[in-house]
């Protein structure tokens, strides 16, 4: 992946979710000089263990060949819904970062009292591996998992896609888009 090219596309996926039964997961296509360039929907079922396939739906739906990174908002979403980065690695051979934005000692614990019986659960979380920290250009740390692109090249992606703060534009989009659409559902609910 040449990382200097301005056209190279992030798909930036995010979630929102309100302690509804279902988040409401955005994908975002995104040119490396913020134009946005597709935008896909697909839903997670809280609590549930459905979000890698909630990301393949967006993936299908984009039906795109020029996404060159998927750039993911955490691997845990929607109370303890494991997504499994290797698996849309695997299936779609287009590289994932995964990016969270706070030191955390894991989730093991939590897991394991809220799900005391769900072994599968904490065996997805557990296959994610360790964080890698990485520093913004404004001194910012964030934490990264890689899959398909090391994380050395990770970190100059995430940092090329940042322009303040240290939310990547695809992931901020994403984020924005996915809590208006989830919001205009839950408010467009017809009884």
């Amino acid at each position: 992946m040449h990382i200097p090219k301005k056209g190279l596309r992030s798909l930036g996926i995010a979630e929102s979710y309100t302690g509804r039964t279902n988040s409401t997961l955005c994908g975002v296509v995104m040119r490396k000089d913020l134009q946005l360039d597709g935008c896909a929907f697909a839903t997670a079922t809280v609590g549930g263990m459905d979000a890698t396939e909630a990301i393949h739906t967006i993936i299908q739906d984009l039906n795109r060949q020029d996404i060159n990174v998927i750039m993911l908002s955490g691997s845990v979403i929607s109370w303890f819904n494991v997504i499994d980065p290797d698996a849309v690695f695997t299936k779609t051979g287009i590289p994932v970062i995964c990016v969270t934005y706070e030191e955390s000692e894991g989730l093991d614990a939590d897991i394991c009292n809220h799900f005391p019986t769900d072994n599968e659960r904490l065996a997805a979380y557990r296959k994610l591996g360790s964080r890698t920290q990485f520093s913004l250009n404004g001194g910012l740390t964030i934490y990264l998992r890689s899959w398909g692109i090391d994380i050395r090249d990770a970190g100059m992606l995430v940092a090329a896609f940042t322009c303040s703060g240290k939310i990547p534009e695809p992931l901020r989009v994403a984020r924005l888009c996915a809590r208006a659409a989830h919001h205009f559902c839950s408010e467009s609910i017809i009884p």
